[in-house]
């Protein structure tokens, strides 16, 4: 797509969310159909057991799933819904969520993401894997004009 966003703008994106703000959450890569959302671990973050409580990834799914369609759809996208399997326990400092783009049509994209427990050796545990459907809105009518264009186009 000729007017997607890049690392810089997207990263933008995911500092203007508040929540993800408030989570730490890092863009660590953005492009050709994929992107990489990255956050540390603390006991916060955790359940009862001490694993990373399950609200934690499906967030990082829905996240990473999103901005991998933007990739290719823009930046006016909203999750139409996804389904996440939790596949293990999630143990480790840090959270990484890769998505990327199964099909892009008009209206929806699919994507998949994998999310994995890094430990402090950098060894990665795939504990959960995600697929969602990313809406694109059409762009608001008005009387005058028609069509609105999305921004940045």
């Amino acid at each position: 797509m000729e007017n997607a966003p890049d690392l810089a703008l997207a990263r933008k994106v995911l500092a203007a969310q508040p929540f993800s703000a408030l989570l730490g959450t890092r863009l660590t890569a953005f492009g050709d159909g994929e992107a990489t959302l990255e956050l540390a671990v603390r006991d916060d973050l955790r359940q009862q057991d001490g694993h990373l409580h399950g609200g934690v990834l499906a967030y990082a799914a829905d996240n990473a799933l999103t901005f991998a369609a933007g990739t290719v759809a823009g930046a006016r996208l909203l999750t139409a819904g996804f389904t996440i399997d939790y596949l293990r326990p999630a143990r480790g400092t840090l959270l990484r969520a890769h998505a990327r783009v199964v099909r892009a049509g008009r209206s929806r994209v699919v994507c998949r993401c994998d999310l994995s427990a890094v430990d402090d050796a950098g060894e990665e545990t795939l504990c959960a894997v995600a697929q969602g459907t990313i809406a694109v809105p059409e762009p608001p009518v008005t009387a005058a004009r028609g069509r609105v264009p999305p921004p940045g186009t």
